[in-house]
């Protein structure tokens, strides 16, 4: 690399395109939580080219034309719409149990990766929550309070564009 490039200052529009690709590499699980807050944090900070290309320097793209490798999908919302239709795939075990976010599953879910894993971790809880109300024939029925609080914590993991897991529930539904 050219040592004069290296040293030429950037723009914010250089910098936020690398924070755009920082987003792409945690989507795709390359980078975890902590490591991408601190590389968001120095390309926004950084004053060169040189700054900006040491934050990306492990993370250049695979060639979409290797051997058995498939290009990588973001599982990130693109739209507010898949957003708002993931929260209400939450929202709707609190009516309808399992069947409300099933249905979200299999109609929304076909059009938008980010709305289907939202659903299907709805249906894997309020199935769980429905199996443990019938083998401890309805003493389980208070869990039911608790859905309300994962079911809105989820809600607003989904509005705010981030994948959500619950903790300690069957998987039933891949």
């Amino acid at each position: 690399m050219d040592s004069g490039y290296a040293e030429l200052r950037v723009s914010n529009a250089e910098r936020e395109q690398v924070v755009e690709r920082l987003q792409d590499a945690y989507a795709e699980g390359r980078l975890d939580h902590d490591e991408f807050d601190m590389r968001t944090h120095l390309a926004m900070t950084a004053k060169t080219r040189r700054d900006l290309d040491v934050v990306l320097v492990d993370l250049q793209p695979a060639p979409a034309s290797a051997p058995g490798r498939a290009p990588a999908t973001v599982a990130g919302p693109s739209t507010s719409e898949e957003r708002m239709l993931a929260a209400v795939s939450h929202g709707l075990g609190y009516f309808t149990l399992f069947v409300g976010p099933l249905i979200m599953m299999l109609t929304a879910g076909k059009r938008s990766e980010f709305v289907r894993q939202h659903a299907k971790e709805a249906v894997n809880f309020q199935l769980t929550v429905l199996l443990v109300t019938i083998v401890t024939f309805g003493f389980g029925s208070v869990l039911y309070a608790v859905t309300w609080i994962v079911a809105a914590i989820a809600a607003v993991f989904a509005l705010t564009g981030q994948p959500f897991r619950t903790p300690a529930i069957l998987r039933l539904v891949k």
